[in-house]
């Protein structure tokens, strides 16, 4: 007999824990982008921003600070209406863009003070042992402890930490299992499980241990634990500039300089046109001209995509992360968990020969109850709901536990027990459920001698599944000592979650490929690619290969994000350009990646890639939007301050401002007020929907150019009517 075992487990599938891509993520809506209580607790910091030192990093707005300087010691010596008009407007405009930003961070320094409160000093069971008994021993739970605060451990420390206690510090499970209560740090009510010697062996600091005892081994200092680093993340205290905004600032400060020049030539050409403007006209001129706009809300627009990130429990070590994750070429998916639930299920039985369904069923639920895994469970599971509850076992059933080195299990039960009840109970029944490998062994073993058309049939069966993506198991029995006999296939499949496909048409959308990455077989991971509508795949991969395929089309020019959360997935984590890592993932996944989703669901990275889409998109429309907004603001102004000269202006004058002093006023205010006003949308960002560049940058220009066209005229010319009343203009 030959059995086809290009797709046999030869090891158990590990369950994953309940958040390990099987909690479903509560999407969190968006707080209101702008409340009383957010500007209140905003204005000290946006007054500390008016400091000189620390607004020179903003070209612009320095500008503008220096304007209102000029202006307000203009009017303190030549006191008049217009002038003090002029000055209090210019430091109205500084201070809406320091409030944009100050607003921005204000919610971040919400989110740390919520982390800070679980930081309350806690006492620590720190094992008394030298280091080498602790690598060796067998029982660390039972060795002597001695309590001590939490705030002197260190690396290498091991602790234990009981049902009711708080976890002392950052760490790797290293003995145990426990439900463990993460609510303060992800802000899921839902109990997560901890245990040694897998992917979700990290523990962090603050949380409290719900049931059973863990020994945890510390890998961070006290003070700089990742709660300690969420912390500095969320407050943004140390958010770097990303190189787009740096460009971005460079194009501004340029179109500054531009405009100062260009302003500064006025005064020439106003003099020879016997109409001398005044110091004060030209530098609110000049304040009117510049990009002020974007100059203002720019900071805010990428605290604010830091900030939307957060509200989803993902932290992003730097702002570079959340650019990066908008221009994203190629997404890398792990197939378990991610896309497929992580378990396989069974879904079918296949009998062989004369026997029928019930009977393989049957057998193959006897096989299964010694076998722990998810795999046999789902067998009694299956048998179960569609043939009925099965008997329970006679007392003197001997089972037969699955392990990695036999890849079967079953059970010896007296030969009555399932067969005729009037046989003396002189034979054992044995059956077997395993690899196909295991079996083929087994069954050989045993003497048997299988029919040609039993075998096809088997074959036939194997085949299938395999093509189809499904891992088939090899169900057989023995009775006494006659020869072992086939009794058919139960078909094991990763089951695909609800919605993937949808969600990667989504990104081909986006124009983003999305790439399956599994340690199956060729055969198995396209079925299963093909299922979920996954572009490519990367079967049977090794951190080498991961790696490789992410360095290739670095090399190609593409931007690459990847989710992992295994010490293995660390070197391809820190490889891409955007890695994420999941919390209940190794410290080294942590380390290596530049983001941590606090509530280790996978599939949020396209998320985090729409997020940083967003962050991109509301960043140009404004751009767009500022730009435009200048151009109408220029033809706005200059004809009205001209006119009285060169009457033939008048013809431009289509506002019909009343003067040329309420003209310059009223643009002033303007462009005080549409920062203000933009600032909800900076928080809030531009809705994104999937589209391509060409389509997006068609509605930038239709909208937020168009837009800035048009606003400044209606604006201006409603303040000029209110403006024109003033006594003294």
């Amino acid at each position: 007999m030959t059995i086809d075992t290009r797709n046999t487990p030869d090891v158990p599938t590990q369950e994953p824990a309940p958040d390990a891509g099987t909690r479903h993520h509560s999407k969190r809506t968006s707080p209101r982008a702008l409340t009383g209580a957010q500007l209140r607790a905003a204005l000290p910091g946006a007054l500390r921003k008016l400091d000189p030192r620390v607004l020179y990093t903003s070209p612009v707005m320095f500008v503008v600070e220096v304007g209102a300087f000029v202006t307000t010691v203009l009017a303190i010596i030549e006191p008049g209406v217009f002038a003090w008009w002029i000055a209090v407007w210019l430091w109205a405009t500084v201070f809406f863009a320091t409030l944009a930003e100050s607003v921005a961070e204000s919610r971040g320094k919400a989110q740390a003070s919520t982390l800070r409160a679980t930081q309350k000093q806690t006492t620590a069971r720190k094992v008394r042992a030298p280091q080498d008994t602790l690598e060796t021993g067998s029982r660390l739970d039972l060795l002597p402890t001695v309590e001590v605060p939490s705030s002197t451990l260190r690396v290498g420390d091991v602790v234990v930490v009981a049902a009711g206690e708080t976890i002392p510090g950052d760490g790797d499970v290293i003995e145990g299992v426990a439900s463990v209560d993460e609510s303060a740090i992800t802000g899921e009510s839902a109990p997560v499980i901890r245990e040694s010697g897998g992917d979700r062996s990290a523990v962090t600091g603050g949380t409290v241990v719900l049931s059973d005892q863990i020994v945890v081994r510390i890998t961070a200092p006290a003070g700089s634990t990742f709660v300690d680093r969420m912390i500095a993340l969320v407050e943004g205290s140390e958010r770097q500039r990303t190189p787009n905004e740096v460009a971005l600032n460079i194009l501004l400060t340029s179109l500054t300089i531009v405009f100062l020049l260009a302003v500064a030539t006025l005064q020439p050409f106003a003099v020879y046109s016997g109409s001398r403007q005044s110091l004060l006209v030209l530098v609110a001129l000049l304040v009117c001209l510049i990009p002020t706009t974007i100059g203002a809300l720019l900071s805010a627009i990428g605290i604010a995509g830091m900030d939307r990130l957060v509200q989803r429990n993902v932290l992003a070590m730097s702002g570079r992360a959340v650019e990066a994750a908008g221009d994203v070429d190629v997404l890398l998916l792990d197939k378990t968990g991610t896309i497929t639930y992580g378990n396989r299920r069974a879904t079918e039985v296949l009998p062989v020969g004369s026997v029928t369904p019930s009977e393989l069923a049957k057998a193959a639920r006897l096989a299964s109850l010694a076998d722990e895994t998810p795999e046999g469970r789902s067998i009694v599971d299956l048998v179960d709901g569609e043939f009925g509850a099965g008997d329970e076992l006679p007392l003197d059933a001997e089972l037969v536990p699955f392990t990695a080195q036999t890849r079967m299990s079953g059970v010896d039960l007296p030969a009555p027990a399932v067969t005729d009840s009037r046989v003396e109970p002189v034979e054992t029944l044995r059956i077997r459920k395993g690899a196909g490998s295991a079996i083929q062994r087994w069954v050989h073993s045993t003497g048997a001698h299988v029919t040609a058309e039993e075998a096809a049939e088997l074959e036939r069966h194997v085949d299938a599944v395999s093509r189809m993506g499904g891992t088939p198991l090899v169900v057989a029995e023995q009775v006494g000592e006659a020869p072992a006999r086939v009794l058919g296939v139960v078909r094991l499949k990763d089951v695909v979650k609800e919605g993937m496909r949808e969600r990667f048409d989504e990104l081909r959308a986006m124009g983003i490929r999305s790439v399956m990455v599994t340690g199956d077989n060729q055969v198995t991971a396209r079925a299963i690619a093909a299922e979920a509508g996954v572009d490519d795949v990367l079967a049977e991969a090794t951190p080498e290969d991961k790696l490789d395929l992410i360095r290739r089309e670095q090399e190609g020019g593409k931007l690459v994000a990847m989710a992992g959360d295994g010490t293995n997935d660390a070197p391809a984590l820190a490889q891409a350009d955007v890695g994420v890592a999941m919390n209940t993932g190794t410290s080294a996944a942590k380390e290596a990646g530049n983001m941590v989703d606090l509530d280790s669901d996978p599939t949020k990275l396209i998320e985090i890639v729409e997020i940083g889409k967003q962050l991109l998109i509301t960043r140009g429309a404004l751009t767009t939007f500022s730009v435009a907004n200048d151009v109408a603001k220029y033809f706005a102004i200059l004809p009205a301050m001209f006119m009285t000269v060169f009457p033939q202006l008048d013809v431009l004058n289509i506002l019909r401002l009343a003067s040329p002093g309420s003209a310059i006023l009223s643009a002033v205010i303007f462009n005080a007020l549409i920062i203000l006003a933009l600032i909800p949308l900076s928080l809030r960002g531009v809705r994104y929907r999937p589209a391509s560049a060409s389509s997006l940058l068609q509605r930038n220009l239709l909208i937020y150019g168009l837009g800035g066209l048009i606003a400044p005229f209606f604006g201006i010319k409603l303040i000029d009517l209110v403006v024109s009343l003033l006594p003294g203009l």
